[in-house]
């Protein structure tokens, strides 16, 4: 499959801020590198600026001054998006509607002057690769949601773009269907080897397909990493908090454990302060036997998700602790347990953050 393999070119964004005309201060300045090939993910609450720069860098907005684009060392801050080479994926798709699926791919090729034998080898390579086969004929609106998603993917690489901009792509579909496209989604990507910058507020949707993830706070960057060093490695705790579920514990701290009201937890490091703002993954922590356990609580509750269990414990912290335990676990709402948690698993967070 060579539709766009081997296209992908770097990005760099420098100092990219973008203030509007009434004043709102959508970006701060930013500067971000973005390599060949590589997905990486915008990720942040809404109005955090994200599709702001995923729009400076598509040239759909130009930055405040002193801010530059670069694909491949080439400077593009005023190069219209027609002359980009970028494909777009929105999150309405924007499909024609009075156009076949074959036609809307073909589109972005035939503009181009592309000859129709080649326009049709690469419609062809296309509906196969984004597993559409059989509705090259049919309209828009015959398609299901999933459908479109992969049209509007199609349509957007069959130009061979250096980058791919996808804007909340997966946002309109139901739950079921996201998750089955997102794998979908994922392999499509690998295979093409586009570099791809993606938005979305899915912190599921970030983890499975970035290879590195920005996480945008108020028109800033909060953090830049792999899925890896944002879940387990937090730099704040807004970004603690923003994925995943994340226990919060506020203690003092005395030669090396967060002194809690249901016991001492070891955090694993000498530290100089005298309290700290800790994380703890509620996967991290287990149920053991309540006597002798270094930290013990209540059960406040118990839920079932199939795979694991909720739990919620209190008394162990000053605040309750979500407890995710295996199905086979059998606790009930009133037991007193013992909680386990490795020294690794506590993750100290800045105070003021």
């Amino acid at each position: 499959m060579n539709v766009a393999a081997g296209h992908g070119a770097s990005v760099r964004i420098e100092a990219c801020g973008k203030t509007f005309a009434d004043g709102t201060r959508a970006l701060e300045p930013a500067t971000l590198d973005i390599a060949c090939g590589e997905t990486l993910v915008l990720l942040g609450p809404s109005g955090c600026g994200k599709t702001t720069m995923l729009r400076i860098i598509a040239g759909l907005e130009l930055p405040d001054a002193g801010g530059r684009v670069l694909f491949d060392g080439k400077d593009m801050t005023s190069v219209p998006i027609e002359k980009r080479n970028v494909g777009m994926v929105f999150q309405s798709y924007a499909l024609f509607p009075n156009m076949s699926v074959a036609d809307n791919i073909g589109y972005g090729l035939k503009i181009r002057g592309i000859g129709r034998p080649e326009r049709a080898a690469r419609v062809a390579e296309l509906v196969a690769l984004t597993n559409i086969a059989g509705l090259e004929s049919r309209r828009i609106d015959q398609l299901s949601g999933g459908q479109r998603q992969r049209v509007a993917l199609a349509r957007a690489v069959a130009i061979r773009p250096g980058i791919l901009l996808l804007d909340e792509p997966l946002t309109a579909l139901d739950a079921a269907l996201r998750d089955r496209l997102r794998g979908e989604l994922n392999r499509l990507l690998r295979a093409l080897g586009i570099t791809t910058i993606y938005v979305t507020h899915d912190q599921a949707e970030a983890m499975e397909l970035g290879d590195r993830i920005v996480v945008m706070r108020k028109g800033s960057i909060a953090q830049i990493g792999t899925p890896r060093e944002i879940y387990f490695a937090p730099e704040s705790r807004f970004v603690a908090e923003f994925i995943g579920a994340a226990n919060i514990v506020e203690a003092p701290v005395e030669n090396g454990y967060l002194v809690l009201p249901g016991g001492r937890q070891a955090i694993g490091l000498e530290v100089s302060q005298s309290a700290a703002v800790a994380m703890i993954r509620p996967e991290t922590i287990a149920i053991v036997d309540a006597a002798g356990a270094p930290l013990s609580g209540i059960i406040d509750s118990v839920s079932f998700i199939g795979d694991r269990q909720r739990m919620i414990v209190s008394g162990a912290s000053s605040r309750p602790l979500a407890v995710d335990a295996p199905n086979t676990v059998k606790v009930k709402a009133g037991e007193r347990v013992g909680l386990l948690i490795v020294p690794d698993a506590v993750r100290l967070l800045p105070p003021e953050s």
